[in-house]
């Protein structure tokens, strides 16, 4: 584990834009990837803009009744078709968006193969986005858990949450074109697929623009 600043987060099933910001600012990333796994958080769940407002999408994991289980060991269920149920809701959510068509290849595997552990879905998602944002900040991952990091270090992993309200220290919300704003209005932070179907090639520009301090 470096000693020098870093920005620690959780892995997310396609992550909100905040949390790809931070891939913008001057620290080492790092993703953890020995915690137990935390509940109805972005760990695989997302939010998307659909045609009667925000609308989540879970994917299912296996768990034991009583017993925790460490996210790096964590298996996703395929018990239920919620592969063509995200993919439905995407699709029925974004096709009329501009860069809608121009991301769709990219993605469309990840809903027609299936991933044994959590974590290798998501991280394989989050490099494509990554390359698609141009980003060219490297990440690494957590060699051990720890509760608590030195303060210099900015942990993310839980404050960055869908039930929590957590206002970014380095990220200012900027209002671009949604599909639904015309009838529901700007809605902030929502998965990143919201930001790269409405901005496409503009989305890197936005979040730098974004950023507010490093």
């Amino acid at each position: 584990m470096p000693e020098k600043a870093s920005i620690i987060l959780s892995t997310t099933y396609l992550g909100p834009i905040y949390y790809y910001s931070s891939f913008f600012l001057s620290y080492p990333v790092l993703i953890e990837k020995n915690e137990n796994y935390l509940k109805q958080s972005y760990r695989n769940r997302c939010i998307i803009y659909g045609a009667n407002g925000p609308l989540t999408l879970v994917v299912p994991v296996q768990r034991g009744s009583f017993h925790k289980t460490a996210i790096n060991e964590l298996k996703i269920d395929y018990d239920t078709n919620w592969q063509a149920n995200h993919w439905r809701s995407i699709t029925s959510s974004y096709k009329s968006a501009p860069f809608f068509e121009f991301y769709i290849d990219d993605l469309i595997p990840f809903y027609q193969q299936e991933s044994r552990y959590l974590i290798d879905f998501n991280t394989s998602l989050m490099k494509i986005f990554l390359s698609h944002l141009d980003i060219k900040q490297e990440f690494s991952f957590t060699k051990s858990f720890k509760n608590q990091y030195p303060s210099k270090m900015l942990d993310f992993r839980e404050k960055i949450h869908p039930k929590k309200s957590f206002r970014s220290p380095w990220f200012k919300n900027m209002e671009y074109t949604q599909v639904f704003s015309p009838k529901h209005g700007f809605i902030p932070n929502l998965s990143i697929l919201d930001l790269l179907f409405n901005l496409g090639p503009e989305s890197a520009d936005y979040l730098r623009e974004s950023i507010i301090t490093c």
